[in-house]
């Protein structure tokens, strides 16, 4: 309706705010805080409101069509083309054979929008990563050992390359027993978890990885726990 400004509530706020500015009840850096602008912008702000008043703070754009906006006689002759010609086509390549022969102009998103509005394409699901839970340790101290190898130059050349073998509480992470030994093979594992049952009792069970040393290959991989009867 002529002679109305339609304001939103931002714009109403910077108002209220603009002339409590005017009339000196609060300053500047005030304003430009409740405002979230800077001081310089406040008093551009405010001089172009002393001299057109609340209309200069409505959008310029407000109640225009945007420039980038495409017309629906442009979609539906767009969507045609496409299930008539390019049916089978992803956005990308149809936006090129499209401007290549049929003089459009707007992005490949726009088109993208305009494909899956019309069902004639669909956007790939995302692929979902698969979580893994982590387990829970134990909660007494010699209930689960975990065993592992770890095989590194350990002397620094002073001697051969060589595989240390440990033995870790599950339910504390105390190394309950260390042992170099020349590889990582089942006879080594043997070797030194029977020194290790010597020093520290039987556990209910040794949890070890999926070394090869521990199990038959087959398809079926995964990490295995040893109970001991």
């Amino acid at each position: 309706m002529k002679g109305q400004i339609i304001m939103s509530s931002k714009e109403i706020d910077r108002v209220t705010v603009l002339e409590k500015l005017i009339r000196k009840e609060i300053k500047q850096k005030t304003a430009a805080r409740v405002l979230g602008l800077s001081t310089r912008q406040v008093r551009r702000i405010k001089q172009k409101y002393k001299r057109l008043g609340a209309s200069s703070l409505v959008h310029a754009n407000r109640g225009k069509v945007p420039n980038n906006k495409v017309a629906d006689k442009e979609i539906e002759r767009v969507t045609k083309i496409i299930k008539d010609q390019y049916s089978d086509f992803g956005p990308t390549l149809a936006h090129e054979k499209l401007v290549e022969n049929h003089v459009v102009t707007f992005s490949v998103e726009r088109l993208r929008q305009i494909m899956i509005g019309g069902n004639i394409w669909q956007a790939k699901k995302k692929k979902h990563t698969r979580v893994f839970q982590l387990r829970e340790r134990r909660a007494c101290e010699g209930e689960l050992v975990q065993v592992d190898g770890s095989p590194h130059d350990w002397f620094e050349g002073r001697a051969g390359y060589c595989t240390l073998l440990v033995y870790i509480d599950d339910a504390t992470g105390k190394l309950l027993h260390l042992e170099f030994a020349k590889s990582e093979n089942t006879l080594s594992y043997f070797k030194a978890t029977k020194t290790y049952l010597g020093n520290h009792g039987k556990p209910l069970a040794f949890y070890v990885d999926k070394h090869s040393v521990f199990r038959i290959n087959t398809s079926k991989g995964g990490s295995s726990c040893l109970v001991l009867n």
